[in-house]
């Protein structure tokens, strides 16, 4: 049945998400298991060098935000990125861009669900990992379904507990180079980010093969867009979230390590363990590993939150452009439950899939996850090239968020991406983001030719009272 918008089982999303919530979901966005994990293999790749990485790429995150925060301040809707890239690009480009931000996250959300199984598993050995990994599931997947204040106040907390963690780190190791707490005896200070080989022991090719994990880590900022049509006041809310996302890369991802690496030589790092693990056992915290392994999994937690929140948001998005089964673009008090629903029966397989596959298999998740990200962030910066060429000058002059440097970042932010993705297909290990990634997309287009999503059959959309006239 046609579900058009004077329906009275249609619902719309609500505006319940404060400038708390998504402040935090910004912060929290930018710190994922990987940070707390993941680092070590980056450190070994590009020695201390690995803090330019994070700042090249940080600076092309920040041009995409900006990109995206244009448009989502101009016009605040559910579906963000895929929603402009249908009106600014057309209606392929939206369907390709929703359906594959659906994808990815719910590969990143397998990877995520696994990782909380594993890390429970370090304190209950004697539990099945698949009951964890369900539980996850479960219990995410029924915050979501609640209300969209429930998602948020979750994801506050969530945040908050990696933002705790990180800042005491960074703070508790300043303190160590500069007053010798805790050294035993053992040389730190900010001279061993140059004299274990160099300040770029592997030289700048190091550091370009660092940069697609550093892409990875990067993932879901964008998930601030897709907050804008549940926003209170997303003039307001979306700028601020956006225009600190480059100073919040510096101090936690950029300040982190230049911590570690002044505390710890680089070539040391990830020999014993998480390095965040290390400098708390260094402060003299004997139950540092517990402690990561609370945040790792909280961590893990709240990515599978927001991918959960984004998968349902796209879901829901697609439908209302005809570009999904018109069942999704239902919601029930202010919540996409049936999208929702789908999005975690989709993943219950993918857990189950994940689980009969080898370790390698988690490598090429976080590829695929990558090559669908840099799909998203190209599409926003094409939309929104071609969301200010199709403005009048009056219209430009009133926009209250706008593009630096326009255009040159736009194009340069694209030419970073190009050459990520030309990274990934130089190095085996993530070479398989290359098959996948463009044969899931190709399948796509197939689909979109056959069934002609979107022609005559969209749900009516009713404009946001905040939309920009």
């Amino acid at each position: 049945m046609h579900v058009g918008e004077n329906d009275p089982q249609r619902d719309t999303l609500h505006r319940d998400l404060g400038e708390r919530h998504i402040r935090l979901m910004a912060l929290g966005a930018c710190i994922g298991v990987g940070l707390f994990l993941g680092s070590a293999k980056a450190i070994q790749m590009a020695g201390p060098a690995i803090m330019l990485s994070y700042i090249l790429g940080g600076l092309a995150i920040l041009v995409i935000m900006r990109a995206l925060g244009e448009m989502a301040v101009h016009n605040p809707v559910a579906g963000s990125f895929s929603r402009y890239a249908q009106d600014y690009l057309g209606p392929l480009a939206g369907f390709l861009t929703g359906w594959n931000y659906w994808f990815l996250w719910l590969v990143t959300c397998v990877a995520e669900i696994t990782a909380v199984a594993i890390y429970m598993g370090i304190w209950f050995p004697e539990v099945p990992h698949w009951i964890w990994a369900l539980a996850a599931l479960v219990s995410m997947s029924a915050v979501n379904l609640i209300a969209v204040r429930a998602f948020g106040e979750f994801e506050f907390w969530f945040a908050l507990i990696k933002i705790v963690t990180i800042i005491a780190m960074v703070v508790a190791g300043a303190g160590m180079i500069v007053f010798g707490f805790g050294n035993e005896g053992v040389a730190t200070g900010i001279s061993n980010l140059w004299s274990h080989g160099g300040f770029m022991p592997n030289g700048f090719q190091g550091v370009l093969m660092s940069l697609q994990m550093v892409m990875f880590a990067y993932l879901g900022v964008e998930m601030i867009g897709l907050t804008a049509g549940e926003a209170k006041n997303p003039q307001k809310t979306i700028p601020h979230a956006i225009g600190s996302v480059f100073w919040r890369i510096l101090l936690f991802y950029v300040g982190a390590l230049f911590v570690i690496m002044s505390i710890y030589p680089w070539n040391e790092i990830g020999t014993q363990g998480s390095p965040f693990v290390m400098t708390f056992e260094r402060m003299g915290i004997k139950t540092a590993a517990g402690i990561i392994n609370f945040v790792v999994i909280t961590a893990a937690l709240s990515s599978c939150n927001g991918g959960i929140f984004s998968t349902g948001r796209m879901l829901y998005s697609l439908a209302q452009q005809g570009q999904a089964p018109r069942a999704f673009a239902v919601t029930k008090q202010g919540v996409p439950r049936r999208a929702l629903l789908v999005s975690a029966a989709a993943l219950l397989l993918g857990v189950l899939l994940n689980y009969l596959v080898p370790e390698k298999v988690f490598v090429w998740v976080t590829s695929i996850a990558t090559f669908g990200a840099i799909w998203t962030w190209a599409m926003i910066l094409l939309a929104q090239l071609r969301f200010r060429r199709g403005l009048s000058p009056a219209e430009r002059e009133r926009l209250s968020f706008r593009m630096w440097l326009y255009p040159v970042s736009s194009y340069a932010a694209m030419a970073f991406l190009v050459l990520v993705v030309g990274l990934m297909a130089y190095f085996p290990d993530t070479r398989i983001a290359l098959y996948v990634g463009p044969a899931f997309l190709a399948l796509l287009v197939v689909l979109y030719h056959v069934f002609k999503p979107g022609q005559g059959n969209t749900v009516a959309h009713t404009p946001s009272p905040h939309v920009a006239s």
